[in-house]
């Protein structure tokens, strides 16, 4: 788990407790140690964090906090609300189900006015017709991408040929019928796309590749053209 994703579950579980409490509790939930629970308590008070309390007293969130990078400006909010929706109704359920989720938990901790704004806002997706996939197939895609976990795919070409295939998964493009795989094939040697609805099937074969994901991932941007703002 990253350290942000560590501070906001802290802040995530200090706001379900209206009463203090102790820093053991706090750690043993969280699975960290008291010592990283002091570093981070303080890390985020350090940010402007309304938490009161001290070791062996215990400690609490203030009602009314809100992260200052929690508040979104107008453009922000839209630009959100319309990536999560379009994710909504293009991925797979487990990623669909993910950005409901995200957007949800946004528009419960932002003002009044600006939850308004999210929950009656007038970007909307167009209607689609995705290919027939596998959700489990690219749930694992993902979860090998972020882990850097090679993979062997059985691949079906565009004239029907069928292979299998050890690849190295480094980023998943996304279109509005089709999502495609790049990745490093150990049969050809080289850096190549693959539509996840040709994917007859996926196995993570547990082990990371031997090269770093963000090197050949910047390998593929220049043989694209692609800058690294443009992915």
């Amino acid at each position: 788990m990253s350290r942000a994703a560590r501070l906001l579950d802290l802040l995530q579980l200090l706001r379900r407790h209206r009463r203090p409490l102790t820093g053991a509790a706090i750690a043993a939930e969280l699975g960290i140690s008291l010592r990283t629970l002091y570093r981070d308590i303080a890390t985020l008070q350090a940010q402007g964090a309304a938490i009161d309390g001290a070791p062996g007293l215990g400690y609490q969130l203030r009602d009314g906090f809100l992260l200052p990078p929690l508040m979104f400006g107008a453009d922000e909010l839209d630009a959100l609300v319309l990536g999560c929706r379009w994710v909504a109704d293009r991925a797979d359920p487990a990623l669909a189900a993910a950005a409901r989720d995200a957007l949800a938990k946004i528009s419960a901790v932002l003002p009044p006015e600006r939850r308004t704004a999210v929950e009656h806002s007038g970007l909307l997706v167009g209607p689609a017709t995705p290919a027939e996939q596998d959700p489990e197939a690219l749930a694992t895609l993902r979860r090998a991408i972020r882990a850097e976990h090679r993979l062997r795919i059985g691949y079906r070409d565009v004239h029907g040929e069928t292979s299998q295939r050890v690849v190295w998964p480094l980023a998943l493009g996304f279109f509005d019928r089709v999502q495609v795989l790049v990745a490093w094939c150990e049969l050809r040697g080289a850096l190549r796309h693959f539509r996840t609805d040709r994917l007859s099937s996926v196995d993570d074969l547990a082990g990371r590749y031997p090269r770093r994901r963000a090197t050949l991932l910047a390998e593929w941007r220049a043989e694209q053209g692609i800058t690294a703002d443009g992915i």
